[in-house]
């Protein structure tokens, strides 16, 4: 199943707008095949997920469902702005926008590094409803997670292009996960050898500092219930291309590396920050 019904992934209900949205996408897109031989309704649906788990808007909701429907359906923006409203009709029209944007330039491995900046800026500048750049990123990460499916030129192609040009897009809009997963994904196609021999060291590392870790992490918990203040606490592990960019620095010597693993404190206010 492709479709699981009205419910989002959280067990909110979705809107008559979102589902009226998913019906003419549906349709829109009906024999439509992606490149794994898939429905190509998987797309958009998976695209409309990712912006429901990042707590968008219903016009975002709607338009990422929608986002493809212009290029490759013969759906026009007058229908989509007829049906669903000016808002939405923009939204969609910006993200058609980028993707011209960014099919009219030149392979990425030609770009200057000014280049790549300016690339970065004309798509801040397409985008300038920062909605568009939202569900654009989510059709991005989409992309990303079923890279297996393409061709291996095509996935170093996008997945280069993804690390140089999206990953510092969602770090300028303050979107520190997204950045994290999308550089990771892309980086364990563009050099594989590499992303696994880190993602190792890694895994071995963590291995042999859990028990401490764990141990800190008590102490510190302890102190902070003492204190009376409300926190929570998680470990977290350095991301493998983070990992990678932080060796260049320091000559490839791993024990240069002091926050392989930390300990995660989120409290209220600045007041408590401070104090922990």
């Amino acid at each position: 199943m492709w479709y699981n019904g009205s419910m989002t992934e959280k067990g909110q209900e979705r809107s008559e707008r979102v589902e009226r949205a998913i019906e003419v996408a549906t349709k829109a897109h009906e024999g439509q095949k992606r490149k794994s031989g898939e429905p190509y309704i998987i797309h958009p649906l998976a695209v409309l997920k990712i912006v429901e788990d990042w707590g968008m808007d219903e016009d975002t909701c709607v338009a990422a469902v929608l986002h493809d429907t212009v290029e490759d359906t013969e759906l026009t923006l007058e229908d989509i702005r007829k049906e669903f409203g000016e808002s939405v009709a923009k939204l969609v029209d910006g993200v058609t926008k980028m993707g011209k944007v960014r099919k009219g330039m030149k392979d990425i491995d030609t770009y200057l590094p000014e280049t790549k900046d300016n690339f970065l800026r004309l798509l801040v500048a397409t985008g300038s409803d920062i909605r568009v750049l939202i569900i654009k990123l989510a059709d991005r990460m989409h992309n990303l997670r079923t890279l297996s499916a393409l061709p291996p030129e095509q996935q170093k192609k996008i997945a280069k292009e993804s690390l140089e040009v999206f990953a510092p897009l969602a770090d300028r809009l303050n979107m520190g996960r997204l950045r994290v997963e999308m550089a990771d994904v892309a980086f364990s196609y563009v050099e594989p050898a590499r992303y696994q021999f880190l993602q190792n060291l890694i895994d071995e590392r963590n291995a042999q500092g859990e028990k401490k870790m764990k141990k800190i992490q008590g102490e510190v918990a302890e102190a902070l219930l003492r204190e009376k203040i409300k926190f929570e606490i998680s470990g977290r592990v350095k991301s493998v291309y983070s990992l990678h960019k932080k060796l260049a620095k320091y000559n490839q010597n791993i024990e240069e590396i002091y926050d392989l693993t930390a300990i995660r404190i989120i409290v209220s206010d600045i007041t408590d920050c401070y104090l922990v």
